[in-house]
């Protein structure tokens, strides 16, 4: 062997060790962010359905089934990514599965916030009338038409699928959407729905929260609840640009492909997937149990696994 082969095969090898040393870094550094997020989401959860008061009002059951989606999605999308890092292969009907549960749970969330958005504009614009509209079976009712209309895309999705010739059930590719959903027609789909998805939801975020700024306005008692219903949409209309920005991970992936490395590529592939997809689905959860004054308290308790109060912190309180 010459000496340029020997220096070509050691930079070869330190290559590919480097590339592992960082893949193996970050698996665990996105590993260990989102079991803190699914601790967190899941406590929430849990607070939610501990009290009475939670589960006989509207808004806390909308927000609950926001958590629900986005825990799922955020498992899924996790267990998905260790799967790639693994270098692990699936069988097509088992990363069907996978994929149509995971665009399943991705839906939910901005049909969730509109309908979360609409109560709010109810509660602010017609407050005589809240009760007798904002009902659980109305809210429930509601929570079942999200769910349906989720499910009937995905019914779309897997249609699509019948068609298509998949030449043997093991995928040459890891698992994602990409490589499940191939070919022209389900692209397109794919952008026609989920541009009609985000400008109805944007279009009924928007529309709520001009009509409670309105309100806010015009109202000459109770200001200090028309202007937190005016926060509430606004932070639903960041949350709903926070989902729309998932849908523009594969985009920017293939984009910057063209002009990069491979390890450089999985480097920023992780962090667009720290950034768009772990982050925006522990929001909610962060914003929601820190911001609402009913939902804290017992939020803490729970986060601090039940501990209770020392001598001296009860006695500092005295």
């Amino acid at each position: 062997m010459s000496y340029t082969d020997q220096s070509q095969m050691n930079v070869t090898v330190g290559v590919q060790y480097h590339g592992l040393l960082g893949l193996l870094f970050f698996s665990t550094v996105t590993t260990v962010l989102c079991c803190a997020f699914l601790f967190i989401n899941g406590t929430l959860i849990f607070t939610l359905r501990s009290k009475s008061v939670f589960c006989e009002t509207s808004r806390y059951i909308l927000l609950y089934n926001l958590l629900f989606a986005d825990t799922v999605l955020l498992a899924l999308s996790q267990l998905l990514f260790i799967l790639a890092a693994c270098r692990i292969t699936l069988t097509y009907p088992v990363c069907g599965v996978l994929t149509l549960f995971s665009n399943l749970t991705s839906e939910i969330s901005p049909l969730t916030l509109v309908v979360m958005s609409l109560e709010r504009y109810v509660a602010v614009c017609y407050p005589l009338r809240h009760a007798t509209i904002i009902t659980i079976r109305n809210t429930g009712v509601a929570i079942s038409v999200v769910w349906a209309f989720s499910s009937l895309n995905v019914l779309t999705r897997l249609l699509l699928l019948i068609h298509f010739p998949f030449e043997d059930l093991r995928m040459k590719n890891f698992c994602s959407k990409v490589a499940m959903f191939p070919g022209p027609i389900s692209d397109l789909y794919d952008k026609a729905y989920t541009c009609f998805l985000f400008v109805l939801a944007g279009v009924a975020v928007i529309s709520s929260y001009i009509a409670v700024m309105v309100a806010a306005k015009s109202a000459s008692e109770d200001r200090a609840s028309a202007q937190k219903a005016r926060n509430t949409l606004l932070l639903h209309l960041v949350q709903l640009g926070l989902s729309l920005s998932s849908t523009i991970h594969n985009p920017m992936l293939i984009a910057i492909s063209k002009n990069a490395t491979r390890m450089e590529q999985a480097h920023i592939q992780v962090i667009l997937y720290v950034c768009v997809s772990l982050l925006p689905r522990c929001l909610s959860s962060l914003v929601y149990g820190i911001r609402d004054p009913t939902i804290r308290p017992v939020l803490m308790y729970h986060l601090c696994c039940r501990m209770k109060r020392s001598p001296i912190s009860a006695k500092a309180k005295k």
